[in-house]
């Protein structure tokens, strides 16, 4: 049974472009009977949401967000859960904006107590 999701907090591991995602910008992911959602904000971010499904270890969802200057943006992502040798969890990240140009690749990894 691949490991739940739900009350983890994961940060991108490093900085995407600017006005975007990064190591400042904290998810918190809830996860229920195949579905998953996750509130954040940080960095650029003024808050952020996304949603979408689970099946084993491959997530598939939307996500939209509001930044500082006030613009909107939102987009698709499809990841892969993998679990790290010290029991954390890392998402392996595809995607792409659906509401400006531009698609990449990014990690998000859980954030222990100490990382926060």
């Amino acid at each position: 049974m691949p490991r739940s999701l739900d009350g983890l907090v994961l940060a991108p591991v490093a900085d995407q472009a600017p006005g975007q995602v990064g190591t400042r910008t904290r998810f918190t992911y809830h996860e229920q009977d195949g579905a998953i959602w996750a509130e954040y904000a940080g960095g650029d971010v003024v808050r952020g949401h996304l949603v979408g499904t689970r099946a084993g270890d491959r997530l598939d969802f939307r996500y939209v967000q509001l930044k500082h200057d006030g613009t909107t943006s939102s987009g698709h992502c499809v990841s892969t859960v993998v679990e790290l040798p010290d029991g954390r969890v890392r998402l392996e990240e595809t995607w792409e904006w659906e509401s400006q140009a531009g698609s990449g690749t990014s990690v998000v990894e859980q954030v222990t107590a100490h990382d926060s």
